[in-house]
C-alpha cells in the first residue's frame, strides 16, 4: 500500500507516493464524483493542502460515479486515489469511498469546490480533540457567499426540512444537508449507513444521534459551485423528506393513531346514550370505523419500529426490549379471543334482548360488530408481527451461518 505524505511540502505541493508505515492513515477525503473535470484536480489540491496544514498523514479518495469527462484521469494526476462505482447515486459514491477509506478520520465533501478543503484543520480539530465523533461543517452558521445557493433552497428548501428532521428527532442541527462532514471511523461503522441517494446527508444527522455519538459543529464558508449542479430541487427535497417520514413511525402512525383510537372510542360511547335513529346509527358507523382505523395505524407504527430495530435503522433501547417482551403472537393471539368474544357476547345479548321484547339497538349491534372486526384484525396483526420477528439463516461471504 502507498500513502501520500504532505507535510513538509510547500504552498502548492506535489504529492510523494512512499510506502505505508502504519495500516491505517490519519485522514481519508473521500469526495464523489460525477463528470466535475473543471473542479475536481482543484478539490483535490486543496485536500492535499489542508491535509499539509493539519499537520497530519492522508490520503484523497474519488469516487468516480460514472464520469465521461475524464474527471477520474484528472484526479489521478492531482494525486488522488480514485475508485469506481459504476452505480450511480450520492450515497452510493458516498458508502463506496468509507469502505475504501484508509484513515482513522474520514471526511466528507463534494468535488465541486463548493466546500474549501484547506480549512481541513477546523473540521478535524473537535475529533483531533477528543470531544467529537462526527463534526458538521454549518453553512449556516458559517456564511453563504453570493450565488453559492439558490433564494428558495437557502430560506424555504433547507431551514424546512432541518427544521422537520430536528422536530421528528428531537435535534438542534442548524444544517443537516451540508456536505462537509469529518467522523472518526469507529463512529463511521456504528451509523452503518444504507441510503443510495441524497438522503444520505439525512440519515447521518439522524443515526449520528440514535447512536449517540458525540456531535459537533463548526461554520464553514460555502462558496459558487463549479459547474452544473446535479441537484434536483422537489426530487431530491421529496427524497429527504420521505426518507424522514419512514424513519419516524411515532409521528407517522403511532400519535394519529392514538388520537383517532381515543377519539373513535369516545365518540362511541358518548352516541350510545343517544336515542336509537338513522343518524345514531350512522354517527356511530362512522365512530367505530375511526376506532378502527386508530387501532390500524397503531400497529402499523409497531410493524414500523419492528422492522426498523431489525433492519439497523434504530439501536435497541429500553422502549423496544418492552415491545419485544410484552407484544408477542400469544398474547395477541389471547387479546384476539377476548375482544371476540366481548363483541359476540354484545351482539348476542342485543338480539337475545330485542327477541324478549326490548328495544332493538342497531348502534349496540354495530359495536359489537365492530369490536369483534377489531378483535381479527389484532389476530391477523399479531401473525404478521412475528413473521417480521421471525430470526432466519444469512449465509455470510465466508461460509458461516449467522442467525439474524
Amino acid at each position: 500500500m502507498t500513502a501520500v505524505d504532505i507535510s513538509e511540502a510547500g504552498s502548492q505541493p506535489e504529492p510523494r507516493w512512499q510506502p505505508s508505515t502504519k495500516p491505517e492513515l490519519d485522514v481519508s477525503v473521500v469526495m464523489p464524483c460525477l463528470n466535475e473535470a473543471e473542479s475536481v484536480g482543484i478539490c483535490v489540491a486543496k485536500a492535499f493542502e489542508g491535509i499539509r496544514l493539519a499537520g497530519v498523514v492522508g490520503e484523497v479518495l474519488v469516487v468516480d460515479n460514472g464520469s465521461w469527462d475524464g474527471s477520474a484521469d484528472i484526479a489521478r494526476k492531482a494525486g488522488a486515489r480514485v475508485v469506481e462505482q459504476p452505480q450511480r447515486g450520492y450515497g452510493n459514491a458516498y458508502r463506496t469511498g468509507f469502505a475504501e477509506a484508509r484513515g482513522r478520520i474520514v471526511v466528507m465533501g463534494d468535488s465541486d469546490d463548493s466546500y474549501d478543503f484547506t480549512k481541513l484543520a477546523d473540521l478535524i480539530g473537535p475529533i483531533q480533540a477528543g470531544g467529537a465523533d462526527y463534526v458538521l461543517g454549518s453553512r449556516f452558521r458559517g456564511e453563504i457567499q453570493p450565488g453559492a445557493m439558490t433564494w428558495s433552497h437557502r430560506y424555504i428548501g433547507n431551514p424546512v426540512l432541518t427544521g422537520v428532521l430536528n422536530m421528528l428527532f428531537g435535534l438542534k442541527s442548524s444544517d443537516a444537508h451540508s456536505g462537509l462532514r469529518a467522523f472518526r471511523r469507529e463512529a463511521l461503522e456504528q451509523m452503518s449507513l444504507r441510503s443510495h441517494g441524497m438522503e444520505l446527508a439525512s440519515e447521518i444527522v439522524v443515526k449520528a444521534a440514535r447512536s449517540g455519538l458525540k456531535v459537533a459543529e463548526v461554520p464553514i464558508v460555502y462558496h459558487p459551485r463549479t459547474g452544473d449542479s446535479k441537484l434536483s430541487t422537489f426530487r431530491d427535497g421529496w427524497r429527504h423528506l420521505r426518507f424522514l417520514l419512514l424513519l419516524s413511525p411515532l409521528h407517522v402512525f403511532v400519535w394519529p393513531g392514538f388520537a383517532l383510537f381515543g377519539a373513535g372510542v369516545a365518540s362511541e360511547g358518548l352516541l350510545l346514550g343517544l336515542t336509537d335513529s338513522d343518524l345514531g346509527l350512522r354517527l356511530s358507523t362512522l365512530a367505530l370505523c375511526i376506532m378502527l382505523l386508530g387501532m390500524q395505524l397503531l400497529f402499523m407504527g409497531l410493524f414500523a419500529k419492528t422492522y426498523a430495530h431489525r433492519a439497523g435503522f434504530e439501536s435497541e433501547s429500553s422502549a423496544s426490549r418492552f415491545v419485544e417482551r410484552k407484544f408477542t403472537l400469544e398474547r395477541g393471539l389471547a387479546a384476539s379471543g377476548l375482544l371476540g368474544l366481548v363483541g359476540a357476547l354484545i351482539v348476542l345479548g342485543t338480539v337475545v334482548g330485542g327477541i324478549g321484547g326490548w328495544v332493538l339497538s342497531e348502534q349496540l349491534l354495530a359495536l359489537g360488530a365492530g369490536v369483534m372486526v377489531l378483535g381479527a384484525q389484532c389476530a391477523f396483526c399479531s401473525f404478521f408481527l412475528a413473521i417480521i420477528r421471525a430470526p432466519f439463516e444469512r449465509v455470510t461471504t465466508t461460509g458461516a451461518i449467522v442467525l439474524t
